[in-house]
């Protein structure tokens, strides 16, 4: 039985956990040779030990996203391992929490924190955009890209100034990606995780975990290989006719 992605090339960032690492299992799994990059080797190496542990192919990379000489060093060592960049999922990002900016309302929040999740969350997906899309441009047969955005990228919520901001950025550097590049075969779109069980929302279910519950029509969190489905099928064939598209994996959260 043949995958969904056979013999095709993806590029996973923020691939060491969490949605990252689901996402790099499922590629791997739906065929895909799988570059994993993260911002240690370390990380990234102990999913492609995953992945080669189920006779996948696959290579670690060690990148920052906020390093526009580091990106294309990725992007670079991608192609050079697999002969080309088919699919990729711009999935590298920081919490609130983790620049002590978790629960602050806008007056409140530091100008470096908002910096670092600005350029962490939204400019970091446009390096990789800016490069993924010129090396598919290069080869010139398409691609598909998927960028993490969040349900917060479709909603407002309090004391997440910085994060909401990024995500709303994501969704709309989606939306205008895939139409700047759609006549070259390059599929551009954004999937919008809910409340996942990961270790970035660790501290927000802490602190509100109730509140949030009581809004999610399931009545559960998601989980990352529930994201990492959505993902692959959006870098499929099946896909094929879907860009631009801001796709939200919730449990219905943004239905009410």
């Amino acid at each position: 039985m043949t995958g969904m992605l056979d013999g095709k090339s993806a590029l996973v960032t923020g691939g060491a956990s969490g949605i990252g690492r689901a996402a790099a299992l499922a590629f791997a799994r739906e065929g895909a040779w799988v570059a994993v990059a993260d911002l240690t080797l370390e990380g990234a190496q102990r999913t492609v030990a995953e992945i080669e542990a189920g006779d996948g192919k696959a290579v670690a990379i060690a990148c920052d996203v906020t390093e526009d000489d580091a990106v294309a060093a990725m992007v670079a060592a991608a192609v050079e391992a697999f002969g080309g960049l088919d699919c990729a999922f711009n999935n590298a990002g920081i919490a609130p929490f983790q620049v002590n900016a978790a629960g602050q309302k806008i007056a409140d929040v530091a100008p470096e924190a908002w910096a670092r999740v600005i350029d962490v969350n939204l400019t970091g997906v446009w390096r990789c955009l800016r490069h993924e899309v010129a090396q598919m441009r290069t080869q010139g047969t398409g691609g598909a890209i998927v960028n993490t955005a969040s349900i917060l990228g479709l909603v407002g919520s309090p004391t997440s100034s910085a994060y909401v901001a990024a995500k709303h950025g994501v969704v709309g550097l989606t939306r205008t990606a895939a139409a700047d590049h759609a006549e070259e075969g390059i599929r551009v779109n954004a999937v919008c995780p809910g409340y996942i069980e990961t270790p970035m929302t660790e501290e927000t279910m802490r602190r509100r975990g109730g509140r949030i519950m009581a809004r999610v029509p399931m009545g559960r969190m998601g989980t990352p290989e529930e994201i990492a489905e959505a993902v692959v099928w959006l870098c499929s064939a099946r896909a094929s006719f879907v860009t631009g598209v801001a796709w939200a994996v919730d449990g219905g959260y943004t239905a009410i």
